[in-house]
């Protein structure tokens, strides 16, 4: 891309994130899904990987996505739907890989997980969150391998680069970038993102303004 378009994306996704965004549904499973409708991002990850906190630093609203310090407290699909003329919705998904949860409850929520992420017509990407300080475990592998059969396509974002040496994310990216290279559906571009910070929103606003 020429440096024009770089600021048109940029501008179009501050567009889409400095308008009215609101909680408008809560699904604890596949039945209880919100009709299809505009564009839907979702964002997948382990517990307390940040993905509550991406999802505020995204909109500008510290409160929209409930954060917790503790793993495994989001249960449910949460969709977020900005203004109308901007036509989008977020999904925070349930985090993955939480041992302490009791077996079925986790069952459950992976089988929601996969089962959403393969059947949604209106599911134009997944970011699946990886935190920089520790990179993919294979509780990832099992998800990317979900999403490599599936028709959607995914991006990984490594999260909390500001609590990383600048070092060790490096390293840390170019382990991301070995792993992906084995999954060829994977979008090959790394997202560096720090919610704290401010790092990376302006770009992951902007790659989603391309989904339009």
């Amino acid at each position: 891309m020429t440096d024009t378009s770089d600021a048109e994306l940029i501008e179009a996704g501050r567009k889409i994130f400095a308008g009215d965004w609101q909680f408008i549904w809560a699904s604890p499973s596949i039945e209880t899904l919100p009709p299809m409708k505009g564009v839907e991002v979702a964002f997948a990850g382990r517990s307390n990987v940040g993905k509550s906190s991406l999802i505020n630093a995204l909109t500008g609203r510290s409160t929209l996505a409930r954060t917790s310090h503790t793993p495994g407290r989001t249960q449910e699909l949460i969709f977020f739907e900005g203004p109308e003329k901007a036509g989008f919705r977020l999904v925070d998904m349930p985090g993955y890989g939480y041992a302490s949860a009791p077996k079925t409850k986790v069952a459950s929520w992976t089988a929601l997980i996969h089962k959403f992420l393969q059947g949604r017509a209106t599911l134009a990407r997944v970011y699946v969150l990886i935190d920089g300080r520790h990179g993919i475990k294979d509780v990832d592998q099992d998800v990317l391998k979900t999403l490599d059969k599936s028709a959607v396509s995914y991006q990984v974002v490594l999260t909390k680069a500001d609590q990383v040496k600048a070092g060790e994310l490096a390293a840390r990216m170019d382990e991301t970038r070995a792993a992906l290279a084995k999954h060829p559906a994977a979008y090959p571009e790394i997202v560096v993102t720090s919610s704290e910070k401010g790092e990376g929103i302006e770009t992951l606003r902007a790659l989603i303004a391309t989904m339009e």
